[in-house]
């Protein structure tokens, strides 16, 4: 190139700059969202690093949070939450988690991603039937997966979810870390939407946020038990947020931080045997109790969603729809 030195020495100086202007980059969206990228627990494949392209809309402000990000493609993972797959990686820059019961009265995990993509996240384990219509209210989004039982491979690939599943794009995963298989497989968002395109955008899926509204219950703690698995949300004054525990063990990631969110929905549904008479179906159409935690409170509310497509609604005993803190929300469902 014209004016450019032609010399080893140049060129790499060129790259590492340019590199260094990439990081910064990634840097002030990760301070707009309040994240920061994951560190992976083992080596990535080269490129795996890069972050994947983000849409150039002017800065708005996230359904799923409240905070002003960028109106991406929404990326839905499932993930292990077996003992031997802890810790796991990038939980912390997830917009919403979510705690599901699976058979044996286990927990299993599954993360929304929008505001911001981690370079490496994990471990990626299997869907299950209740996830299609569960994860319509995110309209098409891509849903990312390790394995499944027939007959919920073929649901989801008839559904408007975009399925890339471990089996379908292997190459969007890679196995490492410390952990031992199945519990070691972890995806890269750039690979995992380069596989779904079409992905819908982040929108409205009827959360809102504002100011702590009057009334609720001081709490400290609240438990969500499956009978072979707890989630534990305690409130922490220094941090102004709920601290999660796994089986009475403070959660963290692999990058060292404490788990939790501003925000936790405990929300009370039917789960009926599925179609396999052997794995929970969580009904997530329909109507119930849901107690919402927020700055050291419980607030009970009344959950509402009419169809699967439709927005979950959160709505106080007075009918105003409950308003969440702004951050990270977790959503536990529980047994009514």
């Amino acid at each position: 190139m014209a004016g450019s030195s032609t010399s080893p020495e140049g060129t790499g100086i060129r790259v590492r700059a340019r590199r260094a202007r990439m990081v910064a980059a990634l840097a002030v969206v990760g301070g707009l969202t309040g994240t920061a990228a994951a560190t992976p627990s083992f080596a990535a494949h080269e490129g795996a690093g890069t972050a994947p392209k983000q849409h150039r809309a002017a800065a708005y402000i996230s359904p799923f949070t409240g905070l002003p990000a960028r109106r991406n493609p929404v990326l839905a993972v499932k993930i292990d939450n077996h003992k031997d797959a802890r810790p796991q990686t990038a939980l912390e820059d997830a917009d919403i988690v979510g705690v599901e019961k699976v058979e044996g009265g286990l927990g299993r995990l599954f993360a929304i991603y929008s505001s911001h993509y981690p370079e490496t996240l994990g471990p990626v384990r299997s869907a299950r039937e209740y996830n299609v219509e569960q994860m319509r209210m995110f309209q098409r989004p891509a849903l990312a997966y390790s394995g499944a039982r027939q007959a919920v491979v073929d649901k989801i690939n008839k559904s408007p979810l975009h399925g890339v599943s471990h089996d379908d794009h292997p190459d969007a995963y890679e196995r490492g870390g410390d952990h031992a298989p199945p519990h070691n497989l972890y995806g890269h968002p750039d690979r995992l939407l380069a596989k779904a395109p079409e992905a819908s955008t982040a929108s409205d899926i009827g959360f809102r946020f504002g100011a702590e509204p009057g009334g609720g219950t001081p709490t400290d703690e609240r438990t969500v038990d499956y009978g072979s698995s707890a989630t534990t949300f305690t409130w922490s004054p220094d941090e102004g947020r709920w601290l999660v525990s796994f089986d009475g063990e403070p959660a963290k990631g692999t990058s060292g931080k404490r788990l939790g969110g501003k925000t936790v929905i405990i929300q009370k549904t039917d789960m009926p045997p599925d179609s396999s008479g052997e794995t929970p179906y969580i009904e997530t159409v329909g109507s119930g109790e849901a107690v919402v935690l927020r700055d050291g409170k419980a607030f009970t509310t009344t959950w509402q969603r009419a169809s699967a497509t439709g927005d979950t609604t959160y709505t106080l005993p007075n009918g105003k729809r409950m308003p969440f803190d702004r951050g990270q929300v977790w959503l536990a469902y529980q047994q009514r």
